[in-house]
C-alpha cells in the first residue's frame, strides 16, 4: 500500500500544478480554454486529494506514524509542491 500512496502523492502534486496552472494562466491569458479544463481538473485534484488522506490514514499504524508525521503528511495535501516532499521522506521503502 506504501507503493501506491507514492504514486497517489505523486500525482496529487501534479494535479495541483495542474489546477494552479489552469486557475492563473489559463484565466488570464487563455479565457476559453479556462472554462472548459477548470472541471475536469478540479475533478482529478480532487479524487486523488481524496484518496491520498485515505491511504495516509490507511498507513498510520502499518507505517507507525507518530502525530507529528500524520499532520505534516495532511498538511502537505494542502500546500502546492509539498506532496513531493512527502513522497520523497515517508516513501523511501517503496
Amino acid at each position: 500500500m506504501l507503493k501506491q500512496f507514492k504514486i497517489i502523492a505523486f500525482l496529487e502534486g501534479i494535479s495541483w500544478i495542474l489546477l494552479f496552472y489552469n486557475m492563473f494562466i489559463n484565466k488570464y491569458f487563455f479565457p476559453d480554454m479556462y472554462q472548459t479544463l477548470l472541471k475536469p481538473f478540479g475533478w482529478i485534484h480532487g479524487l486523488f486529494f481524496i484518496v491520498y488522506i485515505v491511504l495516509a490514514v490507511l498507513l498510520i499504524k502499518p507505517q507507525k506514524w507518530s502525530f507529528k508525521d500524520v499532520a505534516l503528511i495532511f498538511l502537505a495535501s494542502l500546500l502546492p509542491f509539498a506532496t513531493f516532499w512527502v513522497e520523497y521522506k515517508y516513501c523511501k521503502n517503496a
